[in-house]
């Protein structure tokens, strides 16, 4: 899953990409590098950040959504919000999944549109808001209580029509975390694949690769997001969101072979 910030804020390529032809750009990049899913949203999720109206995600995205469905007609790709009227309008312009950070809780009309469109959702676990999220986020056992949650929106889901079959989770690495529940969640990364739906982890660039690499750039910290996806691999994920396509695309290759070389074994 390749990552378009359409957005002046964002922590990682902020402003990088709001003009929408440099955007369309870089998607169409991703795309030839081998994403298989793009995502994009037009509003930062960046610790601290403040929300943005509808009527400014939807301007910044449909330019983009629209130009990519022009040159790419089969391109998948999904809206990172979690406003119900822009996740409509991104699906009404070629959109087929919704990846939204509060797990399609902010917007009670959210499961609803999911159910009618039938489009891939991805729940997401988040202890607070981005505006708050990382003032303190306090766990009895991070794992266990995230797995709970998500298992719970995943019952809940179902029950109004979205199939465990159209769900992936994201345990939400640097959203309501400290560094070390996003070490432990990739160290027991393992134990959410028993929920018996894919696994997204999206590590590329976070803060807490800096951290513990100590590198202050977000644009520095490839080898450390590189590792942290290998990892992700190896424990069975599904979905990676990176920002870095190409030289993901080979990492992660040469982990899926390393976790299953039966696949390798008549080569």
């Amino acid at each position: 899953m390749g990552v378009i910030n359409v957005t002046p804020d964002s922590f990682s390529d902020g402003g990088a990409f709001i003009e929408p032809m440099v955007a369309i750009e870089q998607a169409l990049r991703m795309l030839r590098d081998g994403a298989r899913i793009i995502d994009i949203g037009g509003e930062s999720s960046r610790p601290g950040a403040t929300p943005v109206s509808a009527d400014v995600q939807i301007r910044r995205i449909l330019p983009v959504i629209e130009g990519i469905m022009e040159k790419r007609p089969d391109a998948v790709i999904s809206i990172d919000t979690t406003c119900c009227v822009v996740a409509e309008a991104a699906i009404s312009s070629g959109a087929c999944v919704i990846n939204d950070i509060s797990g399609l809780t902010q917007d009670p009309d959210m499961p609803k549109l999911a159910h009618k469109t039938e489009a891939g959702v991805v729940i997401m676990h988040m202890q607070g808001s981005p505006s708050n999220m990382q003032q303190n986020p306090q766990y009895e056992d991070c794992v266990s209580e995230i797995y709970q949650w998500l298992n719970k929106r995943i019952q809940t889901l179902a029950r109004v029509g979205i199939p465990a079959e159209r769900i992936v989770i994201d345990p939400g690495i640097g959203f309501g975390k400290k560094l070390s529940h996003n070490l432990e969640i990739l160290h027991r990364l393992a134990h959410f694949t028993s929920l018996g739906v894919p696994v997204l982890v999206g590590a590329s660039r976070k803060r807490f690769i800096g951290m513990v690499g100590q590198v202050a750039s977000p644009q520095d910290r490839l080898p450390g997001s590189i590792a942290a996806l290998t990892s992700a691999v190896l424990a069975g994920a599904s979905v990676l969101r990176v920002h870095d396509v190409q030289q993901s695309i080979q990492a992660a290759r040469i982990a899926a072979a390393i976790r299953n070389p039966e696949q390798w074994q008549h080569v």
